[in-house]
């Protein structure tokens, strides 16, 4: 369905809606009266987004009026009128077109994310220690709370694995689409020849699970205990308080030894469990949806490499959308709302079959 069709069906719900919300009667329905509610402000920026469409477009058909004119100065003003009006109407476009698709609610839940050092030894655990970095400044930049989950260091400070829950409204919205291999070429920290290696960690990015949504059995789960290891507090390397949960139909197997308690870690563990569950079916789903699909963007494909971060030429490269930015040190900072609007946009646009 085109663009232009999704508009008018919206701008006519939003007609619909505003006779029901004028009418006495629907308030009778509480329920119902607050979900034309809701459904009324959801609609509100695309039908003023619309409005200020219409008279764009109203006013470049009289600027292309005037370009025909005999006076070579109107006609120049109105050329130059013209390019502004095409530029300010495809700008429109571009802001409408994530507010006429469906909305998908898991966009508005919290998210874990996993990050793991992938081929590349050390300098694939330092790397996967600057993704870290570079999502918990962008996290704590977008207002959204960070809650770790479990940690395990790699050699000269880096990490082997990383996993931590964003909580924040649209926080699994905004980030679901850095699932995927992240692939770094640098000179590696310890290397004394200067040659460049290349490395990589992947990212996965999960939407919370509530219980509602995956159905968990007692008897489909094995459960093992076992002595934490590496740094810890008092407690945690002393007891068998790290746990480690089997989920025998799929084989998914989580660990889980930050916490101090075994009923804390087997709580957190269930947690990761229940996300990884959810986004198994997801993917499933996603993949029977996505066959005809050329892009890979929102696919929740993670065998794929995704992104290359070079430092020698300081670039950035989104393999998916084609996208690029020489600002890397502004990108390892965590300043990377335009390329998460970008791969928002290129979703968008995929779903819209563009």
């Amino acid at each position: 369905m085109s663009l232009r069709d999704l508009l008018g069906e919206a701008l006519a719900r939003a007609a619909e809606v505003e006779r029901l919300l004028s009418n006495p009667d629907t308030f009778s329905n509480a329920p119902k009266a607050a979900e034309l509610g809701r459904e009324h402000r959801r609609l509100q920026p695309v039908t003023a987004l619309a409005a200020e469409l219409e008279k764009s477009e109203n006013e470049l058909a009289e600027a292309r009026e005037l370009v025909l004119v005999d006076d070579p100065e109107m006609s120049a003003e109105a050329a130059h009128e013209v390019e502004r009006l095409q530029a300010r109407i495809e700008d429109l476009e571009a802001r409408l077109k994530p507010a006429l698709l469906p909305h998908d609610p898991l966009d508005d839940r919290n998210a874990i994310i996993e990050i793991r050092a992938g081929t590349g030894g050390d300098e694939a655990a330092l790397f996967a220690a600057d993704l870290f970095r570079m999502y918990t400044r962008f996290i704590e930049r977008s207002g959204w709370r960070i809650e770790m989950m479990s940690h395990a260091e790699g050699t000269l400070g880096g990490v082997k694995e990383a996993v931590f829950k964003v909580s924040g409204a649209g926080a699994f919205g905004a980030m679901r689409h850095e699932s995927g291999v992240h692939r770094v070429q640098r000179v590696p920290a310890p290397e004394t020849q200067g040659r460049i290696h290349t490395s990589a960690a992947t990212v996965a990015v999960l939407p919370e699970a509530e219980e509602v949504d995956v159905s968990i059995e007692d008897k489909d789960l094995r459960i093992d205990v076992f002595r934490a290891s590496g740094p810890g507090g008092q407690s945690v390397n002393t007891t068998d308080s790290a746990v480690r949960i089997t989920h025998i139909p799929t084989g998914l197997v989580v660990s889980q030894q930050d916490q101090k308690s075994q009923l804390q870690n087997k709580l957190k563990g269930m947690e990761v469990l229940r996300a990884r569950l959810l986004d198994l079916r997801l993917s499933k789903i996603e993949a029977e949806r996505s066959k005809m699909r050329k892009s890979q963007v929102g696919t929740g494909d993670r065998s794929a490499k995704i992104r290359t971060y070079n430092y020698p030429q300081s670039r950035v490269t989104d393999h998916r959308i084609k996208w690029e930015t020489h600002d890397l040190s502004g990108v390892m900072d965590g300043k990377i709302d335009d390329l998460v609007s970008a791969l928002k946009i290129a979703d968008v646009e995929d779903q819209l079959g563009e």
